[in-house]
């Protein structure tokens, strides 16, 4: 059997920050990765081969509440999603980590506050080179200057900023993770880069652990389970399937970062005789609590506006975040997106000619209408006797995202747009999933403590976003990283 001070289980934004992190140490570590490098190569930037071919996302299948089949939106590779992010790197607002009261229920409060992970957000941001502005986004907690200044406007959303500004809102840049080679494409979100100019955990967390000589990568290599003592307390082996071979790893230290719905699962998986629920399940709450966002992708269009922008994320409204003057409860976030092409709209109606589509979206503004999603035990992972994973989820808090996707119409017609096009992923969102093993102090509430060490198991940790108490209205990444290297001081002070 082969023997590790580390194995890191996933290389996404947790599991390839953390190992990053820990690099240093030179704990002997190994990262499993289930699938393999994204190929640097012209279908990178190809929008026919990401979003009609699916070429880079699993052919895995899920099944839904109803036991219906479906392909979830999630990538198998090095870095994991954080390769086809959109890069926006958001911290938590201060009031996220309290309780707050929403259209369709309460948000619980977290057990740390902003200030707690503040100087980690810190680290994160410098890791992952992000682009943006102190002191124009009013729901913004108290921070550093960014590492870098925020990507410039385009002529065309420029404009719109100032149109907004003239409306009473307050536009704010979009925290982005952009690399000093970035070209500024139209192919970034959704997409991998092709020149590695996007901060993903790939470029900047897994490539400089594995160049430090002691992180040893295993691509196409597949956790099966962990395997706990005899007394139920430790895991003293990991199953790994590899090369079409089964074998065991071992080490004292193990920490999974799958994401929400694989972590979740391979706990599942794992259950034994001192863990016949699953394992670390004492709570009964592994793979209960699901979140993911309410997303609205939306488009303004206007038959006489050709918009030449290219690159066009850079701009985001939280005038809506917060309850406030303008709204009774919270409602979400506004983003600019990246441009929509015309297949990626013929996907979601097929039967429209191409040509059309085109014509169409290259008279559109592109945006995303954000609202959190509350947790609930009923929305959940669970594992069918095959070992397929079934996500039974709906979403809640709809009042509130109908409002967000109605101010939203309203700004849009404001600023002169025509029509306004919406479309959602509505129950099978499987984009910034979290909160399946939530962190708390009372083991009989929580599955992790607050560094992301299991209650139940001494040995192991849980690095993703499955720790969220709850979703926010804010891409997760960011908190994610900065939660990971958090974890990583703990693991270095306590652990090693």
């Amino acid at each position: 059997m082969n023997t590790y001070d580390i194995i890191i289980i996933g290389s996404g934004a947790g599991g390839g920050t953390i190992a990053r992190e820990l690099a240093s140490t030179g704990a002997k570590i190994l990262i499993v990765e289930r699938g393999d490098f994204v190929p640097q190569e012209d279908h990178n930037w190809n929008p026919a081969a990401v979003w009609k071919d699916l070429r880079y996302r699993t052919t895995e299948t899920w099944l839904d509440e109803a036991g219906r089949s479906f392909r979830p939106y999630t990538h198998y590779c090095v870095g994991g999603n954080t390769k086809f992010w959109g890069t926006v790197m958001y911290r938590l607002r201060p009031e996220d980590f309290r309780e707050m009261q929403h259209a369709d229920g309460a948000s619980p409060a977290w057990p740390i506050d902003y200030d707690t992970l503040a100087p980690y957000y810190d680290r994160a941001e410098a890791m992952y080179e992000v682009h943006g502005e102190a002191g124009c986004d009013p729901t913004e907690g108290p921070r550093k200057p960014y590492p870098f200044p925020p990507v410039p406007h385009s002529k065309i959303v420029g404009s719109i900023v100032e149109q907004l500004r003239a409306l009473g809102l307050h536009p704010s840049p979009l925290p982005l993770g952009l690399r000093e080679n970035c070209v500024f494409c139209n192919t970034c979100n959704s997409f991998p880069c092709k020149i590695h100019a996007k901060s993903d955990s790939d470029v900047c967390a897994v490539r400089p652990a594995t160049a430090s000589g002691n992180v040893t990568l295993w691509v196409n290599a597949t956790a099966r389970k962990l395997i706990t003592d005899s007394s139920g307390k430790a895991i003293e082996a990991v199953e790994i399937e590899r090369g079409g071979n089964v074998e065991k790893v071992s080490a004292p230290l193990v920490i999974a970062s799958c994401g929400a719905v694989n972590s979740a699962a391979l706990l599942l998986r794992s259950a034994a005789s001192k863990h016949s629920n699953g394992l670390a399940n004492s709570s009964g709450l592994v793979g209960k609590r699901y979140m993911a966002h309410l997303a609205t992708m939306m488009q303004g269009f206007h038959p006489f506006r050709l918009n030449d922008t290219v690159f066009q994320k850079t701009v985001a409204v939280n005038d809506f975040y917060l309850k406030g003057r303008r709204v009774r409860f919270p409602l979400g976030q506004i983003q600019s997106q990246g441009r929509t092409h015309g297949v990626m709209a013929q996907t979601v109606v097929p039967q429209v000619p191409l040509w059309a589509y085109e014509a169409w979206v290259a008279r559109g503004v592109d945006w995303l209408a954000m609202t959190e999603d509350l947790p609930r035990n009923e929305n959940q992972v669970t594992i069918e006797s095959n070992g397929q994973i079934r996500l039974q989820y709906k979403p809640n808090n709809l009042a509130a995202h109908r409002e967000l996707v109605d101010e939203t119409t309203r700004i849009l017609r404001e600023l002169g747009f025509w029509i306004v096009m919406t479309h959602s992923h509505k129950a099978k969102n499987t984009t910034h999933q979290c909160g399946t093993l939530v962190f708390g102090t009372n083991p009989a509430e929580s599955v992790l403590d607050t560094f992301c060490r299991t209650h139940d198991v001494d040995n192991l940790f849980v690095v993703d976003a499955s720790f969220f108490p709850s979703s926010a209205a804010v891409n997760p990444g960011l908190t994610i990283v900065a939660q990971a290297i958090r974890t990583a001081d703990h693991i270095k002070s306590a652990r090693l």
